[in-house]
């Protein structure tokens, strides 16, 4: 597959897409039913915000603090992702993308209904995780998304998810390759164990001259002071905790650091 798409759907080479993390929602553990969906709302916009006016080229909803995630999410929460996004859909400025976690399915669908671009997912392989024995069928997502019209939705492939190992004795370069060959997805993923965690630019250089047609990401652990390193070997990364209060998973998205970041992404690219 060829990497020319990547400029035309993102503005740039060796894109950043950072993420929009979403509090606790309707179904979940931790929602705050006080607070209500209009505060869970207001901080998303908050974040979104700081993200564009930051700078990064894209951004992606999840539903991160839906802990402990479902490897088949309640309808619920399809719809309090998608009332979110509607809500503040006019504030959005730069592409943006959807991961229901972790469910293919519920992502590619919230892809088209909310007019998402792109989506995140585990959308191969069989793994053991912290939420259980983790089985996908990418065949029967790709057909739903098919039928319901999503062709033109980008998918991304985490193929080294956090918190889970694979099952079966591959590397994850055979797996890579194998990915590439059976789903042809259009970018692929590499993550640290957990999120926020560094991923290894070792482990990233090996998966990128292993498909060197498909897009490879950084899919977490990226700083200011690492992402240059991280841009050298491949074609973009997803940004999460880095962009935070403190680098805190838990806080909310501080925009000088975006800046900070996205300065030495820039001075980068030059």
């Amino acid at each position: 597959m060829s990497k020319e798409w990547l400029k035309e759907a993102y503005g740039t080479a060796k894109p950043i897409i950072a993420m929009c993390h979403l509090d606790a929602l309707p179904g979940d553990p931790k929602y705050d039913t006080e607070k209500g969906m209009g505060w869970v709302i207001e901080r998303a916009l908050k974040n979104l915000h700081a993200l564009q006016d930051g700078g990064v080229d894209a951004v992606m909803f999840s539903n991160e603090f839906s802990l402990p995630y479902l490897t088949k999410v309640d309808a619920i929460t399809i719809a309090a992702m998608a009332r979110i996004i509607g809500e503040i859909r006019s504030e959005i400025s730069i592409p943006y993308g959807v991961n229901v976690l972790w469910d293919a399915k519920a992502s590619v669908e919230l892809a088209v209904v909310t007019g998402a671009t792109f989506v995140r997912e585990i959308f191969s392989g069989v793994y053991a995780s912290d939420f259980g024995l983790w089985d996908t069928n990418y065949g029967n997502v790709s057909r739903r998304r098919h039928d319901i019209g999503g062709d033109s939705v980008k998918l991304m492939f985490n193929i080294y998810p956090e918190a889970s190992v694979y099952l079966g004795n591959r590397d994850l370069v055979d797996i890579a390759k194998t990915t590439v060959f059976n789903d042809q997805p259009d970018i692929l993923c590499v993550s640290g164990r957990t999120a926020g965690a560094e991923t290894s630019s070792d482990l990233l250089s090996l998966v990128a001259n292993a498909v060197p047609e498909t897009p490879v990401f950084a899919n977490t652990g990226c700083t200011a002071d690492s992402i240059a390193s991280k841009l050298a070997v491949v074609d973009g990364a997803v940004v999460g905790s880095a962009f935070k209060v403190a680098n805190d998973f838990y806080e909310m998205v501080d925009k000088e650091k975006v800046l900070r970041f996205m300065d030495a992404v820039r001075a980068f690219r030059k």
